[in-house]
């Protein structure tokens, strides 16, 4: 698909709650990425109650998606990818602020998630949005390329 300008891309942009059928697009971007959720992992979350899988449509294409988690105070983005080609087009910041809202209508306190201490755009993403840094797991990340060490994670949070 031919990449279009900013402006006119956000208009054609569709956000849903994704389900079973949405299944095999899911997993095709999912195994985009280096470290992919297994095929029974994503069909774990698209069946259960306790989880929304909100997806990013352009013309069809399942480009972006998003899981999130309900606890009993508190929502957990678990999960959030941007396919490469469509990064740096205000797509993860549309994504992120559909489960903002989803947590709120399901009356979370805040808003949970951890990221690797090296992903500086996702970090960038969530201070933006009013994400602040409550903690690190050292080491907690295997490293994503031979030779790397393991990475740490950043726990954040945002209250709603």
């Amino acid at each position: 698909m031919a990449r279009q300008r900013p402006m006119s891309l956000m208009r054609d942009i569709r956000i849903r709650l994704l389900k079973g059928p949405d299944l095999a697009q899911l997993e095709a971007l999912e195994q985009r990425q280096k470290r992919p959720w297994s095929r029974r992992q994503l069909a774990e979350v698209l069946g259960q109650d306790c989880f929304g899988v909100w997806g990013m449509e352009l013309a069809g294409e399942l480009v972006a998606y998003a899981v999130v988690a309900r606890l009993p105070f508190d929502a957990e983005l678990q999960a959030m990818l941007v396919a490469p080609e469509w990064r740096r087009h205000g797509l993860g910041a549309s994504l992120l602020q559909a489960v903002i809202d989803q947590a709120q209508q399901w009356r979370a306190e805040r808003l949970l998630l951890e990221v690797r201490a090296g992903n500086t755009a996702a970090l960038q993403l969530y201070r933006r949005a009013g994400f602040v840094e409550e903690g690190r797991r050292r080491g907690y990340y295997p490293p994503l390329e031979q030779g790397t060490g393991a990475e740490d994670a950043v726990l954040m949070s945002r209250r709603l």
